[in-house]
């Protein structure tokens, strides 16, 4: 009888010591995914209502969303924390940055989701009892706050990540080669994007910002699948 001996790529996956690691990263970075497409979803009705603080509100609905834009700042830091013993054997400093260009997103993120939680304790508390306009004014700034952290964090924090983590799989080859190109590609485009909108020259929900957003949103999303689904390939630099 003749026996097989496993591929080499698979007994090297099976005994990776960094697998739970990379695979936590991994989720991390779908769980980002999932949690600001639906908290993005679900505060709408705040977003595009001038006259929200003043109406029934969909109170309910606006705090899910706030609750889930909030996971998405700890699933962000999470990414970047599980990643960083991993990443820093080939040059801790870039590792170090993605922590933190991922906590500072995380920061700015939780600025906008306080803000919406202000408009919403402002609507429940002062609604039909204070003037009218000045509330009104003080919502609709709060609103502005949020839409202003929005374009300075989840808009353009993932691009200064995407530079520092792109090189870094870059060097070290353990993802395919696509991925890590995709992020260093998109991630000028965007932070362009960005600051054209900073300057009056262009809209955050623009033709062009949706253009500049796809090559960063795409490399966050594949190397989430991949290192949940596969891991990262074997390190051939450390060998």
């Amino acid at each position: 009888m003749t026996i097989t001996a496993p591929s080499t790529t698979a007994t090297r996956r099976s005994t990776d010591p960094d697998r739970a690691t990379i695979r936590a990263a991994g989720i991390f970075y779908l769980v980002t995914f999932a949690a600001s497409f639906t908290a993005l979803f679900l505060i709408g009705p705040v977003l595009h209502d001038h006259s929200y603080v003043l109406g029934a509100g969909q109170d309910t609905r606006v705090l899910v969303g706030c609750l889930l834009d909030f996971v998405n700042a700890l699933a962000g830091i999470g990414s970047a924390v599980a990643l960083f013993p991993v990443m820093r054997r080939y040059k801790e400093s870039l590792a170090l940055g993605v922590v933190i260009s991922r906590t500072l997103e995380a920061a700015v993120i939780m600025i906008g989701v306080v803000s919406l939680v202000a408009v919403v304790t402002l609507r429940q508390d002062l609604a039909g009892t204070a003037d009218p306009n000045a509330l009104a004014t003080v919502g609709r700034a709060l609103v502005e706050v949020r839409n202003w952290t929005f374009l300075f964090g989840a808009g353009t924090m993932p691009a200064i990540s995407a530079i520092l983590l792109g090189i870094l799989m870059y060097r070290s080859r353990r993802v395919p080669r696509f991925m890590p190109i995709m992020g260093l590609v998109g991630a000028p485009l965007l932070l362009t994007a960005n600051i054209l909108t900073v300057l009056g020259h262009n809209a955050q929900l623009s033709g062009l910002s949706g253009v500049a957003t796809a090559p960063v949103a795409l490399w966050e999303l594949s190397i989430g699948i991949y290192m949940t689904v596969k891991g990262l390939k074997p390190d051939e630099l450390n060998r």
